[in-house]
């Protein structure tokens, strides 16, 4: 799929690699949905890029994945701004660490183990349904194409660590999702794939220590360093220009393989 001049949803738009994301996008000419739970982020976002490739390029737009009214609300403000969507970026989700039994002998809470799927598995779900549902109607492009999604798991997935259990098995799902769902919507010409990034330099990242970060950081085989936001925009943009990809999950994490702790 041609880049410029689609429609295009990105959850998690207000920072990090969703913020890096939509900036890739609109640099490549698409008009970019800057969803997110927080409104002020998307709207610092989305105020950037309309300065930068004009008052088009992006509209701001409040969203929670894993509620459905707001999700289908998402999609239909940023429709009556851009028109109907060809490209979502699933990006938005939340992480958690809390072992099983915890060090005063109690089982872990519940509900964090629920947030956890519901934000991260169920909200990629949540979005994919309604971006599909709409995208299925839409005309075909070359090949017959109508939609890509890019979806964010994690290496976490694959070889979580202490702690990671709600957090794991909410990518793993992700994971899981893929290749059934790419399966099940090839006769409306949507295609599926989703990125597990390693370690990056994300907001979040930059909270902790430097020591912690550089730590961090050396533990990654090549390049020895956190990855950039940018390389997971461009590897998500690159699968939306790349018709062939379809049903896979890519690793982005520099030949990392995570520790037990």
């Amino acid at each position: 799929m041609n880049i410029q001049g689609q429609a295009a949803l990105v959850t998690g738009a207000g920072s990090g690699l969703g913020e890096a994301t939509a900036r890739e996008l609109a640099r490549l000419g698409a008009k970019v949905g800057v969803l997110d739970l927080h409104l002020d982020n998307a709207q610092r976002v989305a105020n950037d890029l309309c300065a930068l490739y004009g008052k088009g390029a992006a509209v701001a737009v409040s969203c929670n994945v894993s509620d459905p009214d707001s999700m289908a609300q998402a999609i239909d403000t940023a429709a009556a701004a851009h028109g109907p969507a060809r490209i979502l970026m699933q990006i938005a989700g939340i992480g958690t660490s809390k072992r099983v039994v915890g060090k005063d002998g109690n089982a872990a809470p519940l509900e964090d183990f629920i947030q956890v799927i519901n934000v991260n598995l169920v909200g990629t779900y949540n979005a994919a349904r309604l971006f599909a549902a709409a995208a299925a109607k839409l005309d075909p492009l070359e090949d017959g194409e109508r939609g890509v999604m890019v979806w964010t798991a994690s290496v976490a997935a694959f070889d979580g660590q202490v702690g990671q259990q709600a957090y794991s098995a909410s990518k793993a799902g992700v994971v899981g999702m893929t290749l059934p769902m790419a399966r099940d919507l090839a006769k409306h010409g949507i295609r599926v794939c989703t990125i597990a990034p390693g370690l990056f330099a994300t907001p979040l990242m930059k909270t902790l220590p430097e020591p912690v970060q550089a730590s961090l950081a050396a533990s990654i085989p090549f390049p020895t360093r956190l990855g950039k936001p940018e390389e997971f925009a461009q590897l998500a943009a690159h699968i939306v220009s790349n018709t062939h990809l379809n049903g896979e999950v890519i690793r982005l994490d520099g030949a990392l393989r995570m520790a037990p702790r």
